[in-house]
C-alpha cells in the first residue's frame, strides 16, 4: 500500500465494504454492489481514488464493477474478460483477480482458468492466448474451490515480468508480457498426484511477490509454504515452525522482503484454523523461524476460514485479516496487538489495503 490514510477494501459474500480509521476505532461504509459476490478488488496506483471490483451474482452472473471517487459510488462496465464460445463449458463462471501493471494496463485472472488484459481501463478485453492455450494446460483440473486463474504478481520495475497461479495448475512466469509462459514450479511437491514433483498441475492457494525485491517470491500450497529467490525458477520449502502444511492466506511487509504472514489452516479436510485457534504466524527471516503474532485474536472455539484473499499487510506497521464468520481484524503494530475493526459482516472473501491521499 502506498503512503497516507489507509483505507480497507473489504469484499464479502453480500456486497462491497469499505473501513476506515476513525479516531481510535474504525467507520464502515457499505454493503455498496449489495448483493454480489465481491471476490478481489484492485485499486491501480497511477490513478489515485480509481477502484475495480469484481463481482459474481448467481443470476446476474460475474461483473467488473468501478468507482472514480474513492468507493462512494460504483458502475458496471459492459465488458468482462470470457473465453470464446465452446471453448469451455461456460465462457465466465467468476472472476477471480485483478492486477494494474505499470503504464496502465489491467489483467485479470477468471474462472474457468485464463488470463486476459485491458489496455482501455476495462472497456474491452483480450486473451493472453499463450497462457490460455499452453501446452501444459491438459495438466490442469479444477480444485475444490473452482478453477481459477489467480494471484497476479506483476515486477513493478518491469512489467514485462508476471507471474500467475492456477488452481489447480501450477505457477506460472512470463519475461516477455505474456508473449510466452515457463512452469515455476521445479523442486515444489504435489503429493496428491502420481508423479510427486510434477512439472505443472500443482493446486497452488497463493502466491505473493514482495515489490522491493520481486524475485522474492512466497507460496502456498496444498503440501507446505515455499519461497523462491530467483523469481521462481527454484524453490526452498519453509513449512517447517508451522501448526500445520495447509492453509490459504500469505501477505509480505511492503517494507522488507524478509517478513511474511501466514494463517496456517487444519487440513484439506477439515479447512478451519488449526485447534479452533485464529493465528497469525510471522517469519521476519523469510521463512527459516515462525512465531505466532495473534495477541487479541479469539484462541478458543473460532472454527473460521481466512481465505486467499483476506490477509493484507500495509507499509505503515497495519496488518489485516478477515474471516469466514464475517469479522476483520487490524493490527497497527505489525501484528503484534489485534483489535476487531468490524464485526458480523458476511463471510469475507478478500481484503485489500490502499493507501488514501491525508
Amino acid at each position: 500500500m502506498s503512503g497516507g490514510n489507509p483505507v480497507l477494501l473489504v469484499g464479502t459474500q453480500k456486497g462491497l465494504f469499505l473501513v476506515r480509521p476513525q479516531g481510535d476505532g474504525w467507520a464502515l461504509d457499505g454493503p455498496h454492489i449489495a448483493g454480489y459476490e465481491i471476490i478481489h478488488c484492485c485499486a491501480p496506483p497511477e490513478e489515485p481514488g480509481v477502484y475495480y471490483a469484481a463481482a459474481s451474482h448467481k443470476i446476474w452472473g460475474a461483473h467488473i464493477y468501478r468507482s472514480e471517487d474513492h468507493g462512494r459510488s460504483w458502475e458496471s462496465l459492459p465488458a468482462a474478460p470470457q473465453h470464446a464460445a465452446g471453448l469451455h463449458r461456460t465462457a465466465l463462471k467468476s472472476i477471480w483477480y485483478l492486477a494494474a501493471a505499470p503504464g496502465g494496463r489491467l489483467y485479470a485472472g477468471i474462472d474457468p482458468a485464463g488470463l486476459f488484459y485491458s489496455d482501455d481501463r476495462a472497456a474491452t478485453w483480450q486473451p493472453v492466448a499463450a497462457l490460455n492455450e499452453h501446452p501444459t494446460r491438459d495438466t490442469w483440473e479444477p480444485a475444490r474451490g473452482g478453477f481459477s486463474l489467480h494471484s497476479i504478481r506483476i515486477d513493478p520495475r518491469n512489467p514485462d515480468r508476471l507471474w500467475v497461479a492456477v488452481s489447480a495448475g501450477g505457477v506460472y512466469r512470463s519475461e516477455d508480457g505474456g508473449a510466452s509462459w515457463t512452469p515455476a514450479n521445479a523442486g515444489v511437491r504435489a503429493e496428491n498426484l502420481p508423479n510427486p514433483l510434477p512439472e505443472s498441475g500443482h493446486n497452488v492457494h497463493r502466491l505473493v511477490m514482495h515489490p522491493l525485491r520481486p524475485e522474492r517470491l512466497y507460496r502456498q500450497c496444498y503440501h507446505g509454504t515455499w519461497r523462491s529467490d530467483d523469481g521462481g525458477r527454484s524453490w526452498t520449502e519453509i513449512t517447517a515452525g508451522l501448526p500445520g502444511n495447509f492453509g490459504y492466506a500469505l501477505a509480505v511487509d511492503p517494507r522488507d522482503p524478509d517478513v511474511i504472514y501466514q494463517v496456517p489452516e487444519a487440513d484439506s479436510h477439515m479447512r478451519t484454523v488449526v485447534d479452533g485457534r485464529l493465528r497469525v504466524y510471522c517469519s521476519r527471516d523469510a521463512g527459516t523461524t515462525w512465531s505466532s503474532v495473534s495477541a487479541g485474536l479469539p484462541q478458543a472455539h473460532a472454527w473460521v476460514t481466512v481465505l486467499r484473499e483476506g490477509l493484507d499487510a500495509d507499509a505503515q506497521g497495519g496488518v489485516y485479516l478477515g474471516t469466514s464468520g464475517g469479522h476483520l481484524f487490524a493490527s497497527r503494530d505489525d501484528a503484534r496487538n489485534w483489535t476487531l475493526a468490524a464485526g458480523f459482516l458476511p463471510r469475507i472473501l478478500s481484503v485489500q489495503a490502499v493507501g488514501e491521499a491525508a
